[in-house]
């Protein structure tokens, strides 16, 4: 009796392979799900094993079809099995293996497949962008909205040299207030408490710089909350950043996204990347939305955590080679 194993990213599809190779009759002894081959598994990926038997040897196996296409689209359907397997949704799948070389199918290098995302992903972060009038940050309790404003305010003042004002909008957590106080006070910012819309406003037109606005992690509904993004709507040079956790649900990030939506945002900072296994989840999200990214942070480090989100970044993230 003759036995052979074969490893496909489906049942499916590793059957359809021994029958093929070993005819209709083929018996199957044992299936398995084993760590996919290359790249580290990506992701994780595992690939079904399974070893199959024959009443007598296969002398020759059948022919291969000829080169072109055909020939290609088996790799292809292999890679694109990988990345949706990894939580990309297939469109994108399936575009991030058309953008690979048709050389590297077979094995393409984490390298490889972070450039093919990051093209799909061009359009899903802001780059660098001179600061606003105002940069609030909005979005719900727990996000991490006060580390990122210290991480931001701590890169502007190491990297250029520039002081951006600090307020604190949170009248209900003296807790975050104090916490975004002291962070002023080490980062040397210029913090102020505003308790109202109209407080909020006279910051605003007192301040010579950049302001970086902290807010209450409540809902958009709650009166104070309200106020507040009226005053936001009405005036120009202020950017709304909605804050959101890496590890958020698709289902929790469409609600939370509908929740905020009177907030009207202009960007999204991803927080605590390293607290997930991969931002793929959410990248289906992104493109639902088509709303940038601006930053991305990973840890508590302060300035050290937190990075300007590019298209290379956010694939990394995705793909977890970084």
């Amino acid at each position: 009796m003759y036995l052979k194993r074969y490893r496909r990213p489906t049942v499916h599809e590793a059957l359809a392979a021994a029958r093929e190779e070993l005819g209709p009759a083929a018996l199957v002894l044992s299936t398995d799900l084993v760590p996919a081959g290359g790249w580290r598994g990506l992701m994780g990926v595992r690939e079904v094993q399974i070893t199959a038997a024959a009443e007598r040897e296969v002398s020759e196996p059948r022919p291969r079809p000829a080169a072109g296409r055909h020939q290609e689209s088996r790799p292809t359907d292999v890679l694109v099995a990988r990345l949706t397997a990894s939580g990309l949704e297939r469109s994108l799948a399936e575009a991030v293996a058309a953008a690979v070389p048709a050389a590297e199918l077979r094995a393409p290098s984490v390298r490889t497949l972070r450039d093919a995302l990051a093209g799909q992903l061009a359009d899903l972060t802001s780059g660098e962008e001179p600061m606003g009038r105002a940069e609030i940050f909005v979005g719900p309790p727990g996000v991490g909205k006060t580390t990122t404003i210290a991480k931001i305010a701590a890169r502007e003042r190491a990297a250029r040299g520039r002081s951006l004002g600090v307020v604190a909008a949170d009248g209900f957590r003296a807790g975050a207030v104090e916490q975004l106080r002291i962070y002023a006070d080490i980062i040397g910012a210029p913090f102020r408490i505003a308790r109202n819309s109209e407080e909020l406003e006279r910051a605003i037109n007192a301040s010579r710089s950049s302001l970086l606005v902290d807010t209450a992690g409540r809902s958009p509904n709650d009166p104070a909350v309200r106020d507040l993004l009226q005053l936001i709507r009405r005036r120009r040079g202020i950017r709304t950043h909605l804050v959101l956790a890496a590890d958020t649900s698709p289902a929790s990030a469409r609600r939370i996204l509908q929740t905020y939506e009177s907030a009207e945002p202009d960007r999204l900072v991803i927080t605590k990347v390293d607290e997930c296994e991969t931002l793929s989840p959410l990248v289906s999200v992104l493109r639902e939305r088509q709303l940038p990214v601006s930053f991305l942070t990973a840890g508590q480090r302060v300035p050290e955590d937190l990075d300007r989100a590019t298209p290379a970044l956010l694939a990394g993230a995705v793909l977890q080679d970084s």
